[in-house]
């Protein structure tokens, strides 16, 4: 199929109803990612974390021809972006399926976590080569803004380790 990995994008928004932020469409997609899913954007490290270019342009595509709806909205003084399938996306999906089992649980579940959590999850998932004290230094001195703390890290590889387990 043409547009597989649109596909995958749009299943992944239809199966969270809603998803609230760019950010955070970004963290879930990545971590989604790293636990063995197939998505195939290329992610580098960013300010806010893992971010991919492609996902961003994806995501355009997808508004441009109409399968996906993104709302903006003024919230105090920043935009934030609602994303949402159309039923042109939801027609399009029924006649190309997508398979990915678990898929619906993974992301409810990660679209109920805010962002700044996503964001650290993701950022654990990016150096995951390294040992969790050499991450958790990353952590200290790439997000020292977030002033994430010990418990949220310890936190963020447990819901790695759940989010793994619902694959399974």
């Amino acid at each position: 199929m043409l547009l597989k990995d649109h596909a995958k994008l749009m299943q992944a928004i239809l199966v969270s109803g809603e998803v609230i932020g760019r950010k955070k469409l970004q963290k879930m997609i990545y971590i989604a990612k790293k636990v063995d899913f197939p998505f195939h954007e290329r992610f580098q490290f960013h300010f806010y974390g893992p971010y991919s270019e492609e996902l961003t342009t994806r995501v355009e595509e997808l508004c441009n021809m109409g399968f996906l709806n993104e709302v903006k909205e003024k919230k105090g003084g920043y935009y934030q972006y609602r994303y949402t399938l159309t039923d042109t996306g939801k027609e399009f999906l029924s006649l190309n399926e997508v398979e990915m089992p678990n898929l619906q649980d993974c992301f409810i579940n990660m679209n109920e976590q805010n962002a700044r959590f996503l964001e650290l999850v993701s950022t654990v998932l990016f150096f995951d080569n390294l040992s969790k004290e050499e991450v958790t230094d990353k952590v200290f001195t790439l997000k020292s803004s977030q002033r994430y703390t010990l418990t949220e890290i310890d936190e963020a590889y447990q819901y790695i380790e759940t989010l793994k387990g619902k694959i399974q």
